[in-house]
């Protein structure tokens, strides 16, 4: 069964990257709940943008999906650059951990260059240039990156949002 590892970040208090996990079999019905939750007239659940009683249903509804995820911290870096550079080791070893065969990262122009260099690299390095395929995405091309979007948020709030997505982060790294 093929893991698919779906990766978002936020920069509110620090860098941290969020990868959600969803299993091949899962991914059809994941991906009709997350859509059930766009509204009319969004493009995507941006969820920085909603308000707290759309996030705790945008939560319960990611909670019932069955997604696992891993957290990478990378505040503690000087630069961005560098806890980019190694949030996307982490998240490719992880791939190499859980077998995963697709990584689907959300596209920012701003460092889609560099990613697709260190990728190159990492995947190479671990093993996976025959099995691990990766994906710049844009939020609106692939729903699912909705999942890791709210994941991180959470997780950066800490308190009451962190706690409400505790059960679906199996592990959680400062790098």
């Amino acid at each position: 069964m093929s893991a698919h590892m779906f990766v978002d970040e936020t920069k509110e208090r620090g860098l941290l990257v969020a990868a959600a996990v969803v299993m091949g079999p899962d991914l059809a019905p994941a991906r009709k709940v997350v859509r059930s939750l766009v509204l009319p007239g969004q493009r995507r659940i941006h969820f920085h943008k909603e308000r707290d009683d759309r996030r705790r249903q945008i939560i319960t509804a990611i909670g019932r999906v069955g997604v696992q995820a891993v957290i990478l911290d990378a505040s503690s870096h000087r630069s961005v650059k560098s806890g980019r550079d190694a949030c996307l080791a982490g998240i490719v070893g992880h791939a190499a951990k859980i077998g995963a065969t697709r990584l689907v990262l959300e596209r920012d122009d701003s460092t889609l260059k560099a990613d697709r260099r260190l990728l190159f690299e990492e995947v190479r390095r671990a093993g996976l240039a025959d099995t691990l395929h990766y994906d710049h995405l844009r939020a609106h091309e692939e729903c699912l990156l909705s999942i890791p979007d709210a994941l991180a948020w959470c997780w950066a709030r800490r308190g009451r949002w962190r706690a409400a997505v505790q059960r679906m982060v199996d592990e959680a790294h400062e790098v």
